[in-house]
């Protein structure tokens, strides 16, 4: 019996070696306390995964819910680092900065180690799920992951609604009595429409430690009421902590399920297209449900197929104007819409700044259009052929800026006003595009309601329909 036992291990070794090219340990800290091992396949697809155990914010779990997963991943190509945080001790700063600091490495080497850095994703167990979709929720773009997995997750900080230790670890003792901080860490109530990446959640249905109605349920919840890209497997047993125990009765189940929504999950072409929808609600996709495919941006994708990435930051109620009510260029849509590096840049604004209360300020709307264009694609020195700076100043080729006007508005709802966009807003954006040698796509000529099919009731928003056709406008703009 011992020699089988032996040789089982024997040939489990063998089979890890065979699809690891090469483990190592990389220092997260400079004390080493946070490190991550990492290990790479053989044959990479160009896919990572950082892994966050669980262990309620006190210890980590870092076998079952870390490098016993290592085969798995490897042996798709998809590298792997587990991730040894420190403990928050009621500073939830610390394992959250070592998380972000993890997803900058993978990226910062990702030529080293054979990884695209556009499909780095997270994966996090129990408190681990926490803090994976802590990242996911609250980063800025350079830290965000690109996906999610997120294993029986603790995602309420409420402790009459989740794992009590979790929260007390995480926020500490005082900070389970701020109210605010408690919804703000409560990642249901983070997820952002468009920004918070795909996630898939699988979780057992008699999970006592951390229930899943008040955690993995409700991020998908709040996930699926944004539009955002989320996908749900609650196995009908197993209780909290399988991981990759292999004596839980649907575990080769929760492999098929996971590995077919990593294979339904690619990243884009490393040489697509990137294009950035930059507008308000209209861009956003108000009213429409699923909107990240359904609004005009996710038609766009579509209609442009695999060579292009295109990617959605209308925020609704937004202004282009800086004194306006909601200042789009004040919004992480926008920090996310430069971090992006787009190749192309499809503006499409002006709509709410034609309310009387925005339009105050209407003197400000070309300046403050520069801008914009000025942030998306600065004025740099032309040098001559010696290396002389000349007075001259020009913009680079990317991105590729295209300005739209804003579509009718069919109603004075919210006190927008469509005299303004004709007569003031429109002219400003012609004026500008002019100036600056950029092409116009005129949304507000091309829109067509003639049978009332392409606008929502309050003459505003277009319908999926109408959105069909800004997206046929633009991407015949697009593809010149």
């Amino acid at each position: 019996m011992r020699r089988i036992m032996t040789l089982g291990l024997l040939l489990l070794a063998l089979t890890i070696q065979a699809q690891t090219a090469r483990k190592f340990t990389v220092n997260i800290t400079s004390d080493g306390k946070a490190n991550m091992v990492g290990y790479l396949p053989e044959k990479p697809t160009g896919r990572a995964i950082v892994d966050c155990p669980g262990g309620g914010y006190s210890h980590l779990a870092v076998n079952h819910e870390g490098h016993d997963w290592a085969a798995y991943f490897n042996k798709q190509g998809i590298a792997f680092f587990v991730l040894t945080y420190r403990m928050p001790n009621g500073d939830r700063s610390v394992p959250m900065g070592d998380a972000q600091q993890a997803i900058r490495t993978v990226r910062d080497s990702a030529e080293v180690w054979s990884i695209n850095p556009e499909d780095v994703g997270i994966m996090g167990f129990s408190a681990g799920g926490h803090l994976a979709s802590t990242v996911s929720a609250h980063s800025e773009y350079d830290c965000r992951p690109n996906f999610s997995i997120l294993f029986y997750p603790v995602v309420s900080m409420n402790e009459r609604e989740t794992h009590k230790g979790s929260c007390v670890n995480f926020l500490g003792k005082e900070g389970q009595k701020d109210e605010k901080l408690v919804k703000l860490f409560s990642n249901q109530n983070a997820v952002v429409r468009h920004l918070t990446p795909p996630a898939i959640i699988l979780t057992a249905n008699d999970d006592g430690v951390v229930p899943p109605v008040t955690n993995g349920v409700a991020y998908y919840s709040a996930m699926r009421r944004q539009g955002n890209d989320c996908s749900l497997y609650i196995y009908p047993s197993g209780g909290h902590g399988f991981g990759f125990r292999s004596s839980w009765p649907f575990h080769n189940q929760m492999l098929n399920d996971l590995t077919t929504w990593l294979n339904s999950h690619k990243a884009p072409k490393r040489d697509a297209v990137r294009v950035a929808c930059i507008g308000n609600s209209i861009t956003d996709g108000h009213g429409i449900d699923m909107c990240d495919v359904k609004a005009w941006p996710g038609q766009l994708q579509k209609l442009l197929g695999s060579d292009y990435v295109v990617k959605n930051y209308g925020r609704g109620a937004r202004t282009l104007l800086n004194k306006g009510d909601n200042p789009y260029m004040k919004e992480q849509a926008w920090r996310d819409a430069l971090a992006f590096k787009a190749d192309v840049a499809v503006i499409k604004l002006g709509t709410n700044d034609s309310k009387p209360g925005n339009w105050q300020y209407g003197e400000e709307f070309e300046a403050d259009l520069h801008q914009m264009i000025d942030q998306l694609n600065p004025l740099h020195l032309v040098f001559d052929k010696k290396g002389r700076a000349m007075r001259k100043m020009k913009r680079s080729e990317k991105p590729r800026i295209i300005l739209c006007t804003p579509i009718p508005a069919y109603k004075p709802s919210w006190g927008i006003s469509d005299s303004v966009i004709v007569n003031h807003i429109i002219p400003i954006i012609n004026r500008v595009a002019k100036e600056e040698n950029l092409e116009v796509i005129d949304l507000h000529t091309i829109f067509n309601n003639a049978d009332g099919k392409a606008m929502q009731s309050d003459g505003i928003h277009p319908t999926e329909a109408g959105d069909a056709q800004i997206a046929r406008a633009v991407m015949e703009k697009v593809k010149k």
